[in-house]
């Protein structure tokens, strides 16, 4: 089966069932960082490691690249080799938040790694239970590695690249965040409200169904190539608050079939960073 996009809780249990794959709970709550790996110890799919937004995918130690700087190699090889994984093993992740919080994120660091076999699990931790499929509590325990990756930062926006297509216009910039947060109305988290002017407004959500699982593929193409107005998926920047949301939408876009978009790592925590940036508010112009 493919293991590049999204995978069903069948298909999962099926991997496991052949010990093809390696699993990682990526739960978080931003406003509880511990949160995530109390529930993960609290129960989880059987076998799966914990991964932690702030230690393991992020480096908070950086500073004025927003929220959730992206990991060096070094603290990224260090966690793949504690979770046992190996070039070649294919990794599914999930959470419980839609694969918004950190799913998708742990997907997307892997894709810049080079490495093509990881997916997120379809509807997340909700899934595998509607499924009636076990859980087990404590630190899973497997063989650690030595592995060493390197995060092919080609394919990340940064703010420099953002700043210049913006000055020759017409960059299609996504912003995965909710409404409000975007027009500036509500912003619980970060010191402005607001959006980068010119930023088109795509909330995460929006790639869901109401059972939270993601649309089907050619609804999902519709949707973006209508946002998309011409432009080439190529040319497509995704942002949101910190980097980590954003790569839902590049999710969606690859399982529709929309491939090689790319993700503004600092996002909008980064842009603010320097008051002289721009801000705009309110909805996007017609």
């Amino acid at each position: 089966m493919s293991v590049q996009t999204l995978v069903s809780a069948a298909e999962l249990a099926a991997l496991q069932a052949r010990g093809e794959v390696l699993v990682v709970d990526c739960r978080f709550d931003l406003a509880d960082a511990g949160k995530g790996e109390r529930d993960y110890l609290a129960g989880h799919i059987p076998g799966a490691v914990y991964a932690h937004l702030d230690r393991d995918l992020s480096d908070l130690s950086l500073r004025g690249l927003g929220r959730h700087p992206l990991p060096d190699d070094a603290r990224l090889s260090a966690a793949l080799s504690r979770w046992g994984w190996r070039p070649g093993l294919a990794v599914v992740a999930y959470d419980d938040a839609n694969g918004a919080l950190a799913a998708a994120r742990l997907w997307w660091l892997l894709r810049l790694a080079g490495h093509t076999r990881v997916a997120v699990l379809d509807g997340g931790l909700g899934a595998w239970r509607a499924a009636n499929l076990p859980l087990e509590t404590g630190a899973a325990q497997r063989a650690p590695t030595d592995v060493h990756v390197q995060l092919d930062r080609a394919q990340v926006v940064w703010l420099d690249e953002l700043e210049r297509r913006r000055a020759a216009g017409g960059v299609p910039l996504l912003d995965a965040r909710a409404a409000p947060r975007y027009r500036g109305e509500f912003e619980p988290i970060d010191a402005v409200g607001g959006h980068v002017p010119g930023a088109l407004n795509r909330p995460f959500a929006d790639n869901l169904d109401a059972g939270g699982r993601f649309k089907p593929a050619g609804e999902l193409r519709r949707e973006f190539e209508a946002l998309l107005a011409g432009h080439a998926a190529s040319e497509v920047v995704h942002m949101c608050g910190s980097g980590v949301t954003a790569c839902h939408n590049l999710l969606a876009m690859e399982h529709a079939g929309l491939a090689r978009s790319r993700v503004f790592a600092p996002s909008w925590s980064g842009w603010i960073s320097d008051p002289a940036r721009p801000v705009a508010t309110g909805p996007a112009p017609e």
